[in-house]
C-alpha cells in the first residue's frame, strides 16, 4: 500500500509562486507515475501535471504549461510542483495522485492541499 501526503499549499497573491510537495511512503516501488490534479469549488477534478516515475517524462495541462514545473526526487520518494505567475483561476484544492504498476489510471490519492490565489 502507498500513502501520499501533500504539503505546500497556502494563500498567495496573483503573480506569486508556490511549490507543492507530495511525499509517498509504503510500497513506492509499485508506482509507475505520479501527478497533480486540482478541484475548484463547483467544478470537476482536473489534471494539472504528471510525471513518469522511472523515465521522468512530464506532462502538463495547457492551463499551467509554461508557468509550472513538475519534478521528483526518487531518493526521497517525493514529487514537486513549482507554480509561478499564479492566477486567481488557479485557486483549488490540489491533489497528489499515483498510478500503480499494472494500472492505467490514478488509483491512489492524497488528502489534498488548498491553494488560494488572491487578486
Amino acid at each position: 500500500q502507498v500513502q501520499l501526503v501533500e504539503s505546500g499549499g497556502g494563500l498567495v497573491q496573483a503573480g506569486g509562486s508556490l511549490r507543492l510537495s507530495c511525499a509517498a511512503s509504503g510500497r513506492t516501488s509499485g508506482i509507475s507515475a505520479m501527478g497533480w490534479f486540482r478541484q475548484a469549488p463547483g467544478k470537476e477534478r482536473e489534471f494539472v501535471s504528471g510525471i513518469r516515475w522511472r523515465t521522468g517524462v512530464t506532462y502538463y495541462a495547457e492551463s499551467v504549461k509554461g508557468r509550472s514545473t513538475i519534478s521528483k526526487d526518487s531518493a526521497k520518494n517525493t514529487m514537486y510542483l513549482q507554480m509561478n505567475s499564479l492566477k486567481p483561476d488557479d485557486t483549488a484544492v490540489y491533489y497528489c495522485g499515483a498510478v500503480p504498476l499494472g494500472s492505467a489510471s490514478y488509483d491512489l490519492w492524497g488528502q489534498g492541499t488548498q491553494v488560494t490565489v488572491s487578486s
